[in-house]
């Protein structure tokens, strides 16, 4: 054997891609001296990738768990690796990484745009992330923290001023946090409760995107200036885009039983006081820096006048606070403006603690420190203005006194049940749920006409109408007592008629959420609809028509225009990309959402409206994940409008946000990207899709083949079989259950257990099943237009973004695997069909891509085509050890044996999932 054969995968990526795999050598040889100084050689030998030849012991549980965190150390390493690559790409070339402010300012100006047009647009862009505890993160926080923690070691370790003493004191500190992984039970034992997942969403809410957004403002000065742009068009806080972000968890009570009243009032208290702790802490590094030498009676005569006001307010607590810094009256300021936040500190206990004269509102701070800026500028300390003063602005402005905007979402067959019941509660004979359409719109308009609720405080209620309606008091008590920062939009799943809104308005009127004006009943809040499937896709434009023509949307709209200071009335909708892609296949899915928000545009334009989109999407492709500055490009022309809401659920939150500079590159991605997309995008102009007609096609047939395979009659006790979706509905990885009602239906099943299942059994049809039938078809009998898509693909950015992200899904997708799980299929006949279907509609796939997009995947994605490679020899001996567990577990089950031991048998099944997930990266 000559040297170049004897070399392993991992010595020959190393050779291709370079510094992020010796870095992967580096961690698994300390991962092997571990184990060996703990006594486990044998272990130690099975370590992947470094061992030349690992002994051929049997694969048992605790291999699957050395397995699982060596894939958390290379996903570790491949991260560092991105950002050590940007680093050195913007070294060489500039600040000309594709996606970001530096390629994005380049476009707008050589597509003619002045400097005073985009900075005029960038002052109205707003990028919303909504982080949600959907249930997709198999790993436990505590296991999340570790890494987070074995990242930052990397980082040190690259560190070159430390002596060789303190690099193996680096080294030393790594084995230590290696250990610790290793003796770290990495699955939940028990399911997570809301609180739990609240802990996880505020780790970054506080610690990971304060860090991010200064360096996120400093890459957005750098390429302005890069591009030869005036620095001041851009130099305060709010001539930049906003950044906020919002909540699920606490607020998502679709299908989830777990999140009661008692838990969104405590998780608004939790965000409040966190967001106010934050602020608090942002103040005084701001009082540390202006440490600038003023006598306050030298300031002009606003600034002492605003000190005065402060020191009336505050009495005796205001001159403790002004003696403590004589002579430096910016010090002084802020002193008093930390007297005036909202808690109380008592030795090392926190707690919100309002007084009359205590800030009640955000702005009121904001306010004093725009004031504060502006008469640092004007006394000549520019620079603390624009970089101290404007960081502690970005703090306030982004996370308010509410950390992030909490969402409250429900189902729209849970309302129907909540009015019946409440129609009972007063009298009123009928079912509203069993009512056509007709007949709840009389009932509804005829309700609307007064603000008389149905039934009293404190009355006994049925079930959903006491849910629902103490929910709404939460919300009520919230908003009555802070206004609306702290409450996105009370969103309605499964939004599929007109009367599925107005019932909103009817339940708000329970609670004193909507109100009696001049001009007659208004909602206070926001009610949003939430399109999910095909078939509500298409429909939602003429729902939306109906809906923003009734009055009462109209008044509310208007008042929560005036409440907000908007120029224009907003009307947000939220699209699903989960469902949706469940009912009718990826091509069917993407068109549909493309083609009803382009519709949707039109709806808006036409009433003089603001519509704002929000994307409802997941982690894998076949739920909407993909590059985002591709997903940016594709949506319709005009339909951003400067403003971008979008999920981030499970693992994608830890992939995308773990550490600073990953957290601010996918920010400064969504922010630069919808800047673009917004100022390019022209409301005034007509925009016809060139590729409507083809797309519409390929859509339904795609869709056709795709029905056809779910309505195969072997096609569920397939997909019960040939898959882990038992394991997994038996996980315990979120707080929420699998199924919205508990049926045992494929329509009951939520879309993220469903992609989950096939994405563990490596299958992944959720994300191309149907396409290749498709494309054939094009190809054959219109042969012009499938010459059109294969052009189109390669400039059209919708096509491209569809394509490529098909693509990325197939060379996840392994056939042998694919073939081992189906011989879990106990029914020959019904193992056979099945097979028989998804391996031809596979082979359909793979021809017609590689001939659409031409290029191998290699060629156009080499990182993802050689860490495919490389994690393949572990990860299929994890799929064959997986196999094995479901069988043995199912036995189980069906013989009965004792608890403990399918609880213990579940435990390790449940560990080959989490191992499984992490070298994929991704689960639902």
């Amino acid at each position: 054997m000559n040297k170049k054969e004897s070399k392993t995968t991992l010595e020959i990526i190393k050779e291709k891609v370079g510094k992020p795999y010796d870095d992967l050598t580096f961690l698994l040889t300390c991962l092997k001296e571990v184990l060996e100084e703990n006594g486990e050689k044998e272990l130690a030998n099975q370590v992947p990738w470094v061992n030349a030849n690992p002994s051929s012991q049997v694969l048992d549980e605790r291999l699957i768990q050395l397995f699982s965190l060596c894939f958390q150390l290379l996903n570790t390493v491949e991260e560092n690796g991105e950002v050590q690559n940007r680093r050195k790409s913007e070294s060489k070339n500039g600040l000309t990484t594709e996606g970001l402010w530096g390629a994005r300012l380049k476009n707008l100006k050589d597509a003619g745009y002045s400097e005073k047009e985009i900075a005029e647009h960038l002052k109205n862009i707003t990028i919303e992330p909504v982080l949600t505890a959907h249930p997709t993160e198999a790993k436990r926080t505590t296991v999340l923290e570790h890494n987070r923690n074995m990242y930052l070691m990397m980082v040190k370790r690259e560190n070159q001023m430390y002596s060789t003493y303190e690099q193996n004191q680096i080294k030393k500190e790594i084995k230590t946090m290696l250990d610790t992984l290793w003796q770290t039970g990495e699955i939940f034992i028990e399911k997570p409760k809301v609180s739990d997942e609240l802990r996880n969403i505020l780790y970054y809410l506080t610690n990971i995107f304060p860090t991010a957004l200064p360096l996120l403002d400093i890459r957005l000065a750098q390429a302005w200036e890069d591009a030869g742009f005036d620095k001041k068009l851009i130099e305060k806080v709010t001539d930049r885009p906003k950044i906020s972000f919002g909540d699920w968890v606490g607020g998502d009570r679709d299908g989830n039983p777990f999140v009661t009243d008692t838990v969104t009032k405590h998780t608004l208290s939790e965000l409040r006081l966190n967001a106010i702790i934050h602020i608090r802490e942002s103040m005084l590094e701001l009082i540390k820096r202006l440490s600038y030498s003023k006598e306050y009676t030298e300031m002009p005569k606003k600034f002492i006048d605003r000190i005065n006001e402060m020191r009336t307010e505050l009495g005796s607590q205001a001159d403790k606070a002004l003696e403590r810094n004589r002579g430096e009256a910016y010090r002084q300021f802020l002193g008093l403006c930390l007297l005036k936040l909202p808690i109380k500190i008592d030795n090392h206990n926190i707690e919100l603690a309002e007084s009359d004269t205590s800030y009640f509102y955000s702005k009121d701070l904001l306010n004093d420190l725009n004031l504060l800026q502006d008469v640092l500028i004007e006394k000549g300390a520019r620079n603390g203005a624009l970089v101290y003063v404007n960081n502690t602005i970005r703090v306030v402005d982004t996370f308010g006194f509410h950390l992030a905007k909490l969402d409250i979402r429900q189902n729209s067959s849970f309302h129907d049940k909540a009015i019946t019941q409440l129609m009972n509660a007063a009298g009123i004979e009928g079912n509203f749920e069993e009512w056509n359409e007709e007949k709840r719109l009389v009932f509804l308009n005829n309700e609307l006409q007064s603000n008389r609720p149905f039934s009293y405080k404190g009355a006994p209620l049925e079930k959903e109408a006491q849910t629902v309606k103490e929910c709404y008091e939460v919300i009520a008590d919230q908003v009555n007592k802070y206004g609306l920062n702290g409450i996105g939009a009370l969103i309605v799943s499964m939004t599929r008629s007109v009367s599925d809104l107005l019932a909103v308005f009817v339940l708000c009127r329970e609670v004193g959420l909507t109100v009696q004006t001049e001009e007659g009943l208004v909602c206070k809040l926001p009610v949003v609809p939430l399109f999910e499937t095909i078939e509500d896709l298409q429909q939602s434009p003429q729902i939306m028509e109906n809906f923003l023509d009734h009055p009462l949307t109209k008044r509310s709209l208007e008042y929560q225009r005036k409440v907000n200071e908007w120029t224009k009335p907003r009307q947000m909708i939220m699209v699903g990309y989960s469902d949706s892609n469940k009912d009718g296949g990826v091509i069917a899915s993407q068109w549909s959402l493309f083609h009803s928000q382009d519709r949707l545009s039109t709806v808006a334009k036409n009433r003089g409206l603001h519509m704002t989109f929000f994307h409802g999407k997941g982690g894998s492709i076949s739920r909407g994940a993909g590059p985002t500055h591709m997903f940016l490009e594709s949506l319709p022309p005009s339909s951003v409008n400067g403003y971008m809401r979008l999920t981030e659920q499970g693992e994608s939150i830890e992939q995308k946000y773990s550490n600073k500079m990953t957290a601010c590159y996918n920010l400064e991605l969504l922010a630069a990207g919808s800047a673009e997309v917004t100022i390019k995008g022209d409301n005034d102009k007509e925009n016809i899709y060139p590729y409507t007609k083809t797309f519409s096609w390929m859509a339904e047939e795609s869709k056709k083949t795709y029905v056809e395979l779910l309505n195969h009659p072997n096609f569920i006790k397939y997909f019960a079989e040939a898959t882990p979706i038992d394991a997994i509905e038996s996980s315990r990885i979120g707080s929420r259950p699998a199924r919205r009602t508990g049926k045992r239906t494929l329509g009951d099943l939520r879309a993220i257990p469903w992609v989950f299942s096939w994405s563990q059994s490596r299958c992944n049809l959720t994300s191309w099943y149907g396409v290749g039938s498709t494309l054939e078809k094009l190809k054959k009998e219109f042969p012009s237009e499938f010459k059109a898509i294969k052009d189109g693909v390669k400039k059209d950015p919708l096509l491209k973004y569809v394509f490529n992200n098909i693509d990325t899904s197939l060379e996840a997708t392994d056939e042998d695997i694919m073939k081992a799980y189906s011989e879990l299929v106990e029914d020959a006949k019904v193992k056979s069909s099945i097979f028989k279907l998804l391996s031809a509609e596979l082979k359909k796939t793979r021809t017609m891509l590689k001939e659409l997009l031409v290029d191998s995947f290699e060629a156009r994605n080499p990182e993802s085509f050689y860490t495919n490679k490389l994690r393949k020899e572990t990860l299929d001996q994890i799929h064959y050890k997986q196999i094995d567990l479901l069988k043995k577990w199912r036995a189980m089950k069906v013989k009965g044996d004792s608890q403990k031991e399918e609880e213990q048998m579940l435990f390790y099944l449940l560990g080959s999932i989490n191992a499984i997930a992490t070298a994929l990266r991704t689960t639902g």
